[in-house]
């Protein structure tokens, strides 16, 4: 009998933490839901707010017409809309391309042991987590008085481009690292050499991550406003930019000159740009999820 009682006590001692284990997941996993379903009710409720206070100007004009400081009721984004538009299309090419080819060169080509490449991964992993508006003031500096390019479009692409470049390089690095290392082997098996392997092989099946990561980094870009502010986003313009070297605003810095007026029909139009704003992201957004997607159904 005292054997039982041994054998019994020493099993129940084994139960009972496995039960509290269970226990403490199925509290953690409440807490979870609970942090999401409260994060995404103040989401709904700040959504529901902007898309109400903007209503009455989500018409033709908000998009086709230009700003201005009299007549709000009129007023549009176009030049801001159009701004953005040629900004954040040459922030794609100046920085998408250079990103990745850095991504392919860490992880494919470069010797960990060598100083200059374990500095180099250093670097792009501290300015990853540089404040954007000492980009801006990088910028100022730099780029916009010591070259000389001035407040021009080619002076904010380039300056958003060393902002996102970091996250492009991480993302794809990521992407590629992914990658098994079966069809690396497989390739070389069959002859091919270590480019014919990268550009056939590698890069295709990488392309999902490095999609989603660039297109996230593109949307950080477009709703950037704090290095703008030094760069001359924050001109009146009414007209569209038409080069690199042209004036140029973009929403974020044409919304926040909006909430910048006393009058009520400033806060319903900033409203509106907001809602515009929202629309253009979650469009990036959802062409990151669709390459994904699309890609991996192929693999």
């Amino acid at each position: 009998m005292s054997a039982t009682a041994t054998r019994a006590r020493g099993a129940t001692a084994r139960t009972l933490p496995a039960k509290r284990v269970r226990w403490a997941d199925e509290l953690f996993a409440w807490a979870l839901r609970l942090c999401v379903g409260v994060a995404m009710l103040f989401l709904a409720a700040l959504l529901v707010y902007v898309v109400v206070r903007g209503w009455p100007r989500l018409d033709g004009d908000l998009v086709t017409a230009y700003t201005s400081v009299i007549r709000p009721e009129t007023a549009g984004a176009r030049a801001a809309i159009i701004g953005t538009v040629w900004v954040i299309g040459f922030v794609a090419l100046f920085c998408l391309p250079t990103g990745v080819l850095a991504a392919i060169y860490l992880e494919e080509y470069a010797d960990r042991e060598r100083w200059w490449n374990r500095l180099l991964e250093l670097n792009i992993a501290n300015l990853a987590a540089v404040p954007s508006i000492v980009f801006g003031i990088l910028g100022l500096g730099f780029v916009a008085r010591m070259l000389g390019l001035g407040f021009t479009v080619i002076t904010a692409s380039i300056v958003l481009s060393l902002l996102v470049l970091p996250i492009v390089i991480i993302a794809a690095r990521e992407a590629i690292r992914a990658v098994p290392g079966s069809i690396r082997e497989a390739s070389y098996g069959l002859g091919a050499t270590k480019w014919q392997t990268i550009w056939r092989q590698v890069l295709p099946a990488a392309v999902p991550g490095i999609a989603t990561g660039s297109i996230l980094a593109l949307s950080r870009a477009a709703g950037e406003a704090a290095p703008l502010l030094l760069l001359g986003g924050l001109s009146f313009i009414s007209f569209d930019p038409d080069g690199l070297f042209s004036r140029y605003t973009v929403l974020p810095i044409q919304i926040f000159g909006w909430i910048s007026q006393s009058r009520e029909e400033f806060q319903t139009l900033a409203s509106a740009g907001i809602v515009v704003m929202l629309i253009v992201i979650l469009a990036m957004n959802s062409t990151a999820i669709f390459i994904r997607n699309r890609y991996q159904n192929r693999r």
